[in-house]
């Protein structure tokens, strides 16, 4: 057969690969997106009452016994309005020591606390660095977006490392 009677093969369908292209692209960015808003979620349980103290009975608290899940000991007023209390619970006795002092944020209508100041803040933070790290996966791998994956994780792991150095 001459050479110039060969059939050649059929061009590739533009269509039909940009829209598998978009389809990757948007159901990536919604993952990652879900992703992310888990993290923020998880943390503001905890980062609402550290980072927004206002009408919140703020004190300290002397640890005087510590538990698997909580560490409790008596409240000592510092705003006004607040109440000293005889037992104060903290819930996840992260680096928390027996006889030390630490400041804390009354969670309304309860007996609980939460750890305020830089620590605090930092501590309630966490689920979003690990969501942080979880979306850069996605970013780098799903979007191939290394760059903003890059920095996804970067911040994920400073914002992690901060609260392991400060807690």
């Amino acid at each position: 057969m001459p050479a110039s009677r060969r059939r050649r093969a059929a061009p590739p369908r533009r269509s039909s690969s940009a829209a598998l292209r978009a389809g990757r692209l948007a159901s990536m960015g919604l993952v990652a997106l879900l992703i992310l808003i888990a993290g923020v979620w998880a943390s503001w349980g905890t980062a609402q009452h550290v980072m927004l103290p206002g009408g919140r009975e703020k004190g300290t608290v002397v640890v005087t016994q510590c538990g698997e899940e909580s560490c409790t000991g008596p409240f000592t007023p510092v705003s006004t309005g607040a109440t000293a209390r005889r037992s104060l619970t903290i819930a996840e006795p992260i680096a928390l020591k027996v006889g030390q002092t630490y400041s804390v944020v009354i969670k309304p209508d309860s007996d609980a606390g939460v750890r305020s100041g830089p620590a605090g803040i930092l501590y309630a933070w966490v689920p979003l660095g690990g969501a942080l790290l979880l979306a850069s996966i996605v970013v780098a791998g799903g979007l191939r977006k290394s760059r903003l994956a890059w920095l996804m994780a970067g911040s994920g792991v400073a914002l992690v490392t901060a609260a392991f150095l400060t807690v």
